[in-house]
């Protein structure tokens, strides 16, 4: 079954006056806002889990003053984009595919892309299969995991074994045990494994929980604006433990495209994410364009480093964008 929050739920959210645009990828409804002028250099935004593009609401006017058409979608099953119900129908192939299908059906070109956790599995997938629509990346505490068959099919399972014998205090992990945890492998288990167990997935209080500032009682509540009830959230709980499941697509991607890409890439990692620690050097290694690029570490900012210190991070997209312009 198909879901649609009523419009309702986002009157007089804070911060967030733009107009609402959608397009129909796959029969499915994509909300996207769609700010700046119409023939300006493109910049999209993908978020991650379990937001929604109310997490570019810092960033947006930003990069649109400065002349940039800005493009940030809401996810299949987050924000104002359709959701479905069934648990099991959300898969990473059919996120891919809604992602891929918006930026083709809008026609998007010499994109600077930025991403964040979900945003960079999904997104960096949207540029291995068509790395001729992207200019540059910008890669904030996400990651593209990735593997060679055989053991890419074994893993899968071997994740959901884990995640399934975890041990819980009280029958139930707590969200400030999930981000309290020091060591990134084993905070990211406890994430996957919370989202799966917990009775009511609280997903602004998780948000808050992630992010080194205090969000407000109408900022939580905008967060959480999208789920009227349980039955909305199917794809928040999907996610976390689709995280391993195509990283033979992933290794593929990561052979023919990313490990070859020589267009500007840029890291603007956080300093207080459990999640991501350290993955920055991954892409800075990996990736021929990450090579000589004023990577960044964002100071006292969590996990949602675009709500911690969405401003700064708009201005070092532009001066990003500025300096790695083509010549000629």
């Amino acid at each position: 079954m198909i879901l649609r929050t009523p419009e309702e739920r986002f009157v007089n959210l804070p911060d967030y006056p733009f107009a609402p645009h959608y397009a129909f990828v796959d029969d499915l409804r994509i909300h996207y806002v769609a700010e700046g002028p119409a023939n300006g250099p493109v910049v999209l935004l993908l978020h991650g889990e379990p937001s929604w593009s109310y997490l570019y609401r810092k960033m947006i006017p930003v990069l649109a003053a400065a002349g940039y058409r800005v493009i940030a979608p809401d996810l299949l099953g987050f924000g104002k984009s359709d959701k479905l119900s069934d648990r099991s129908a959300y898969s990473y192939k059919l996120h891919v595919s809604i992602v891929s299908g918006l930026i083709r059906q809008l026609d998007l070109r010499d994109i600077t892309l930025f991403c964040q956790d979900w945003g960079g599995l999904l997104g960096l997938r949207s540029v291995a299969e068509m790395p001729e629509r992207f200019a540059r990346i910008i890669a904030g505490n996400t990651a593209l995991p990735e593997a060679p068959s055989p053991f890419a099919q074994i893993a899968y399972p071997l994740f959901r074994f884990a995640v399934a014998a975890r041990k819980y205090i009280g029958g139930e992990l707590n969200i400030e045990a999930v981000i309290s945890e020091p060591r990134p492998s084993r905070a990211f288990l406890n994430w996957v494994a919370f989202s799966q167990v917990c009775h009511d997935f609280p997903i602004g209080k998780f948000i808050d929980s992630a992010t080194t500032s205090a969000l407000t009682p109408e900022v939580l509540a905008a967060y959480d604006a999208p789920f009227p009830d349980e039955s909305y959230k199917a794809a928040a709980r999907a996610f976390p433990l689709l995280v391993t499941s195509n990283l033979a697509e992933n290794h593929d991607a990561w052979e023919r495209v990313l490990r070859k890409w020589n267009k500007p890439f840029l890291t603007t990692f956080s300093d207080s994410d459990p999640l991501t620690r350290g993955l920055e050097r991954v892409f800075q290694k990996r990736i021929p364009g990450a090579k000589g690029q004023p990577h960044v570490i964002i100071q006292k900012a969590g996990h949602y480093l675009q709500e911690d210190k969405g401003e700064e991070i708009a201005d070092i997209m532009i001066g990003f964008i500025r300096d790695t312009k083509p010549v000629g």
